[in-house]
C-alpha cells in the first residue's frame, strides 16, 4: 500500500484519524488531533489502513 503525504490513515481498525505528514528511517509520520493538542507519532506502514479504505461503520 502506497501512502503519500496528506492522506488520512488510521492505526488498524479503530485509532483516531490521522494525517501522513512525511517519512523517516522507514516510518510514516503522523499527527492528529486528540481533542487537547496536537499529536505526533511515527508508525510502521503495515500498522497503518487508509481510511477511505475502511467500511464507514469502521471509519466513524
Amino acid at each position: 500500500m502506497y501512502l503519500a503525504i496528506g492522506d488520512e490513515v488510521r492505526k488498524e481498525e479503530n485509532g483516531p484519524l490521522m494525517i501522513v505528514t512525511g517519512y523517516a528511517s522507514g516510518m510514516v509520520e503522523c499527527c492528529w488531533h486528540d481533542g487537547y493538542a496536537l499529536q505526533r507519532e511515527a508508525f510502521r506502514k503495515d500498522e497503518l489502513v487508509l481510511a477511505a479504505a475502511m467500511p464507514t461503520s469502521l471509519a466513524s
